[in-house]
Parts: C-alpha cells; structure tokens; sequence
C-alpha cells in the first residue's frame, strides 16, 4: 500500500468509526455489530502504526488514552461558571416563576425544563468542529484542564457531525459515571477491601482526575450537555440551540422540554419527581431557564447566580424497615464490619436487604436496638445508609446492640488501636476468612491474575489443607487439584498455567498482591518504583520508607512491621525461589544517565514544559532521588510558578538552591552546575 493510498483509507475509517460512535453512543442505534466495529479499529490502528506520519490526537484510535502522567494546568474561563439557587419544593419553583413574570412586565415567555445531573462540570471548547479543550468547573473562575482525559470519553464528540455549528463555541455538561458502571466499580473496590465510593459523582470526580488518561478510559465514563455558549450561535433561545447542539454529535437529555405555564413546570416537577429512578445516571434534581436569550439579559444576575434559572432539589428517597439482626463480619484485613440485616424494602429501583453500620461508633451514634425499625436512605447514592431509628416503633424493653469482644469466626478477643473507628482480629494468621481473602487476593486479576482461583476455590484449597499461605500456591499439582471436589482436568489445568503464568507479573502488582495493610494499587506502585527490589524494601528503617513518594509515616510503620514478621518473611523468600519477580524490570532498572546523581531534589510549583511526574521521572532516570519535603539534605529545589511562601522561606533559610524550569532542562542537556535563583 502506497502512503497515498493508506492515507485515503485511514481517512476513511476515521470517518466511519466517528460516525458509529456516533450512532452507538448518542442515538443508541448501532448499525454494526461489536466485532465490526473492533475489526475496523484494529485495521485502522495497524495502519495508523504502520504510517506515523498520519498521526492525528483526535483519531477514533486514541479514545484509549495515555499511560504517561500529567498534572492539571489551571485554566481561567472565558465565561464564569456561575452555581444555581436552589429549591427544595414545588412551591419555591413557583415563586421563582412569578417572579419572573413579573420581572418581564407581562411578556409572553417560555421556560425550559431539564435534568440536573449529579456528576462533574465541565466546560469543553470546540474549533472548526474539533475538540480543543475541556475545562472542569472548578471554584467558577478558573478549572482544571482535564482535556486529555475527557477525550477517552466516547459519548462526547472528537469530531462534530456536519451542521451548522459555529466556527468556535463552548458547550457545558456534566461528567457522569452510570450507574452500572459504579456498581461494577464499587464491588471490585469491595473485593479489594479498599474504600467505596459513595456516589457516582464522586467516582466520576476521582476518575477524571487520574493522571492516567489510558485508566479513565477504562471507566466508561458517559456525559450529558445543557449549556451552549459562543458570540455566533444559531438560534436566540436556549431551546433551539441544544437541539441544534444535539444534532452536531452531543449527548443532550430527551427530558429536555419546553414549558409554557405554570402549571406545565408543577407536572413536569411531579413526573421526573417519580420517574428518575429509570434513568441510567445519577440525577439530583432539575433544572428551569427562562428560555429566551434577550429575556434572561433583562433578568441579570444577582451576587452568585441567574435571576433567569433555578435548580430544584429531589428529596432524598428513603423507608422505614424492622431490622431482623446485626452480623458481625471480618474482613481479608481482620476489620470486623457490623451489617445491618433488614427486612427487604425497594429503594431507587433495587431490594435493599442489608446494609453496612460501618463501626462501633456509629451503632452507638444511632443507639440500635433489637428489633429496631431503622430509616434507610439511598437519596443520590447507591449505598445503602442507615440514617435513623423510629424510636417510637421500637419493642418496650428490647436490648441494645453491643459490638461483639471476640471475631465471629476465630473467637479471638478484638483489638482497637488508639484513635481508629475499627475494631480488628489480630489472629492474621489463624483466622480463616483472613487467610482465604488473602489467597483470593493474590490471585485476583488486577493482582497476579491466576485465573480459576475465586473466593470459593480459595476457601477449597484452604480448607482441603493445600494453601494456607500464598506461597503454597506454587507448590501445587495439577493432580492434587483433578482430585478435588468441583476441580475438573480443564479447570485445575487453568489454574496450573495462571500460577506459572504470575511468575511473570511485574513488581508492582506483587507488592500489591501481598496485603501489606494500608498498601493499595496506587501505592503499591509507587513503593515499587521508589524502592526498585524487594531486597531493598526488606533492607529499609521507617524513616526510609517514609521517605519514598506519598508514603507517609503510618503506611512506613505498616510496611515495616509487615516485612519482619516471620510468616511474611518465610512467604516472600519462597515467592522469590519459585521465581515470582522480586524487582523492577529491566527496562526499569537500566540506569538512563548519572548527571544528577547522589542529588536529592523536591519539586515544587506549576510548570509549563512537563509535568511534576514527567520531572519526578527525569530525575529518576539522571540518578537523582525525589524527595517530597525540603531538609538539609536537599541539594536543590526544582521550582515552578506558585511555589509557595513556606517552602521558599526554608530554601533560603537552609540555604537550598532553587532551580527554574529552562535552567534544570539545561543542567540535564549540558551538565552545567546548577544556579541559584
């Protein structure tokens, strides 16, 4: 294939797979099946990799997002986003009305009813039909620049479809993560025992803040718009430019409705008030704007908000149920969890049966007892909270709950250290739920992916006698598992190959895998990238922990207590002799350059050519250390706009160099000593 010939037929994929995505994500009509649509990707990907010089950033083939990090550049908006006032009952809405009608001395008007979305603001800019920038809403005046991220997005267009769009606009939405999604989300956060997410807003919010874009994409965040702003737009009304909106390619609610009296507005308040719980995404309530651009000019503004619009408020949803008793339930980390069990109540459309009380704290804050009828709450979230006890239902003389002494499951006396809610078993290593979630955990997919070893083959390999240590697992036959219960030839052949298969996961995920409390994925890799062996890690005091990037003194004092007791000793020895990677990678290891080497250097300030974690990388790859505070030892200071005034007042008293942005590029292209500013 001639360059001519593969530039026509990337060009034409291109445009095709614009179309689909179309098609699939904003008029839910896919005219191809899912395999169709992933062949002509793979095509336009293997020639897009095949021709380099056809690259463009807002090809269907960059949806995927990258791996490299970036930090977010704050960006002023064109226009302020101004907040809404807020209305809590039909009433208010109404008094807002005729307050505008007065306002507009008996002119005829129109009001347009819309979904309030609970998700994230955004701003997004467009240029002769392209995406040029994405802007979160911030304080109003200035946001983050989040525009690699929100490319992943693919309900929002890269590419307008043809119309009569203006040379240049700004268009407004919400960020939203659906409801499926969260869920999926939130079970695999509760698998990994790291902390849920309350609602899809704040999952949406964290989402586009990762620094990953490659790891938003794989969030499936969605969006809808609401707002059309620009000097050449092609209606005078708010109305007519979000249908014009909706037929360039953006996602823009069916529950957009134009209203021309009161009494429409108090029906479409009581409509949605029943109906949003069908609806996919998370809603907190409604929106009302004076169609009409020249009438919402006449209306103004007060201090915060439009005179021409007003949020309304759904009521969160809730119910009162019998509690039918308390479990005690000890997690992978001997957190002991105290669960509500109720009698089963609908709520935002699912049966609610139990539901978390957290700790021992708030059991006491509610003064549960027996028998009790408990008020259960979901309102914009989809954890079930036990907000309340209807005292007056409750039994004369019923007894209080108490938290258990002893773990459900071992007997051991329960344990609090000072100052945490949680109550925990100390039996690590004699109590079965905590050894089997460990197992579990290790093989789980984001860990060392051993596929075939769920949470009920982990409690079979435990409770056969195979495995009670992960290391075990590497001692297994595949006949030991053929003679199993529930294990048949194909099944234990899989599970055989995924254990010699994890021999190959990086360091990263094994440090991970290892349940070292309070060690997350993020800080796994972290820990991983700031120690590069395990031998090291093993070697290090808590100070030196403490001193790798986002590691603070708790997780340091965990990491080393975890690493010198005996079982975890004797558990990662027999890791590394059956050859599970003990360090960093090669290519990670190989030493990239020495021009900064024995230098200690924090990083402080917004930059304009890399970003902090580009920097931090550099510095790494020149064999400087990163440090995250400044002390004596600090040989200089890698300095950007806004550094603050506390940490430039210790440079000068400590006498720490500090170094610009251009004057540390240069030291890294000719190895000049560094300059102090």
């Amino acid at each position: 294939m001639t360059a001519q010939e593969a530039s026509n037929r990337i060009n034409e994929l291109r445009n095709e797979l614009h179309r689909h995505n179309h098609n699939y994500y904003i008029l839910n009509s896919p005219e191809i099946s899912d395999k169709e649509f992933d062949m002509l990707m793979k095509e336009l990907e293997r020639l897009e990799e095949e021709f380099p010089e056809f690259y463009d950033p807002l090809s269907p083939s960059q949806r995927v997002g990258s791996d490299l990090s970036k930090d977010f550049v704050h960006v002023v908006h064109e226009r302020p986003m101004m907040s809404l006032s807020n209305s809590y009952s039909i009433e208010e809405v109404d008094e807002w009305f005729e307050r505008d009608r007065k306002a507009l001395e008996g002119e005829e008007f129109s009001v347009v009813g819309e979904m309030k979305f609970d998700g994230v603001s955004i701003s997004i800019f467009y240029k002769n039909g392209e995406l040029e920038k994405a802007v979160t809403r911030g304080d109003g005046t200035q946001g983050d620049d989040v525009t690699a991220n929100v490319k992943t997005i693919r309900s929002i267009p890269l590419k307008l479809q043809p119309g009569d769009w203006p040379e240049s606009f700004e268009i407004r939405g919400e960020i939203l993560m659906p409801w499926e999604v969260f869920e999926k989300l939130n079970a695999e956060r509760a698998y990994n025992e790291e902390p849920l997410f309350a609602n899809p807003r704040n999952a949406a919010s964290g989402t586009l803040k990762m620094r990953k874009s490659s790891e938003v994409a794989k969030r499936h965040l969605d969006a809808r718009f609401y707002y059309l702003l620009g000097d050449n737009l092609p209606f005078d009304n708010h109305y007519d430019n979000m249908l014009a909106a909706r037929s360039w390619g953006f996602k823009v609610s069916s529950a957009m409705k134009l209203l021309t009296s009161l009494e429409e507005v108090d029906e479409y308040i009581n409509y949605w008030d029943a109906h949003r719980k069908e609806l996919p995404v998370a809603t907190d309530g409604l929106v009302f704007k004076i169609n009409s651009f020249r009438q919402q000019l006449n209306l103004g503004y007060t201090a915060k908000s439009p005179r021409w619009a007003i949020a309304y408020k759904f009521n969160p949803e809730n119910a009162c149920t019998r509690l039918r008793f308390v479990s005690f339930e000890t997690g992978r980390m001997g957190i002991v969890t105290p669960v509500a069990n109720l009698e089963p109540v609908l709520l935002s459309g699912t049966i609610v049966k139990r539901a978390s009380l957290h700790n021992d704290d708030i059991i006491q804050e509610l003064d549960i007892h027996e028998g009790d009828w408990l008020y259960v709450e979901k309102g914009g979230e989809i954890i079930p909270k036990i907000t309340g006890v209807n005292e007056g239902q409750r039994t004369p003389g019923a007894a209080k709950i108490h938290f258990v002494k002893d773990c459900p499951v071992c007997g051991t006396r329960l344990v609090r250290i000072f100052g945490d809610a949680a109550w925990f078993c100390p039996n690590k290593y004699g109590c079965r739920p905590q050894l089997t979630g460990k197992i579990e955990h290790f093989c789980a997919r984001r860990m060392m992916n051993i596929d075939g070893i769920g949470e009920e083959t982990a409690e079979l390999l435990f409770d056969c006698g195979l495995v009670e240590r992960i290391a075990d697992l590497y001692d297994l036959k595949q006949e030991q598992l053929e003679a199993l219960e529930r294990i048949g030839e194909k099944t234990a052949a899989k599970i055989i190959k995924g254990i010699e298969d994890s021999k190959q996961v990086p360091f990263e995920r094994v440090v991970y895998a290892l349940s070292i409390p309070n060690v997350g994925e993020t800080t796994a890799k972290r820990l991983a990238l700031g120690v590069k062996t395990m031998e090291n890690l093993q070697k290090m005091t808590v100070e030196e922990i403490n001193e790798v990037q986002d590691i603070g003194p708790v997780i340091a004092k965990c990491i080393y207590d975890f690493l010198r007791d005996p079982v975890n000793i004797d558990n990662i020895a027999r890791l590394k002799a059956a050859g599970v990677q003990m360090q960093l990678s090669e290519d990670k290891l190989a030493p990239k350059g020495d021009k900064l080497e024995g230098k200690t250097i924090v990083i402080s300030g917004v930059f304009s050519h890399h970003s902090r974690d580009e920097y931090k990388d550099m510095i790494e790859r020149e064999g400087g250390k990163n440090a995250g505070s400044i002390s004596k030892n600090t040989s200089f200071v890698l300095v950007g706009e806004n550094m603050g005034p506390a940490k430039k007042e210790k440079c000068v008293k400590l006498g720490i160099p500090m170094i610009s942005e251009d004057d540390f590029l240069k030291m890294l292209s000719s190895d000049p000593e560094p300059a102090q500013e």
